[in-house]
């Protein structure tokens, strides 16, 4: 059975993927302008980690005379794209499905959904847990004569970072069931590496966070996303027997 986009000419995938292009701009735009109507709220929630644990009287600055609106700029397109990708997962799907058989169909959508859900909870764990202690330990080496003064432009690039930082790591345990259900890895194999694999979480902890005590808020959370990834081998690797099976048996 021929998949749908085998019917179709080259070009006919071109025009589809420069339709899905502009309105996935049309998207981003429309998000953009949305968000720099609140960009000084905006900034304010992204900035609240370190304004709690700052002195009293402290505050940011910014160094050059565009700084402040380049940095608004930022911050209302990054939350526009945050806004938009309702729409640009959509376009995405609508892009991609006609291409796959229908087995393959079915599995995107719920891989889209985790994949997005393990970004965002790596991020919202970030910002809620591991920037209060860690921006905390970083403003302690301020004296009676080193003055600390933040700059916006900079604030938001390294919380920024560390964000995207945070989410990508929490993808580990999608990319370890991946690997186990194309059989490169196994469940038995993931369980001899636990050792190994609560030695790397403290190395990457150690490498993400400023701080012991971050430190160690960073890598209780990715052991038990290893412990997550062993569940969804054993899972993905249950299932892929019995589908083997079904398809060798004759109709």
């Amino acid at each position: 059975m021929l998949r749908e986009d085998e019917k179709l000419p080259f070009t006919s995938h071109l025009e589809e993927l420069r339709s899905r292009l502009i309105k996935s701009a049309f998207a981003v735009g429309a998000g953009f302008a949305v968000c720099y109507g609140f960009k000084e709220t905006l900034f304010e929630i992204l900035v609240y980690p370190l304004i709690r644990v700052m002195p009293e009287g402290g505050s940011l600055i910014f160094t050059g005379l565009p700084e402040a609106f380049f940095t608004y700029l930022k911050v209302s397109f990054l939350a526009g794209i945050l806004l938009a990708s309702p729409v640009l997962l959509y376009q995405f799907w609508m892009f991609v499905a006609p291409g796959l058989y229908k087995k393959e169909r079915h599995l995107l959508g719920p891989v889209i959904a985790i994949t997005s859900f393990f970004f965002i909870g790596g991020a919202l764990f970030g910002y809620f847990v591991v920037f209060p202690s860690g921006f905390r330990f970083l403003l302690g080496f301020g004296t009676d004569y080193i003055r600390t003064l933040p700059s916006m432009r900079e604030y938001l690039d390294f919380s920024t970072k560390l964000m995207i930082a945070f989410g990508l790591v929490f993808e580990m345990p999608v990319l370890l069931t991946f690997l186990a259900r194309l059989g490169v890895t196994s469940v038995d194999a993931l369980r001899r590496n636990r050792r190994y694999a609560v030695v790397l979480s403290f190395v990457v902890a150690a490498f993400l966070t400023p701080d012991a005590v971050s430190m160690l808020l960073m890598a209780v959370p990715l052991m038990v996303l290893y412990e997550v990834a062993i569940v969804g081998a054993r899972l993905v690797t249950r299932r892929k027997p019995a589908e083997t099976q079904g398809e060798k048996t004759p109709a």
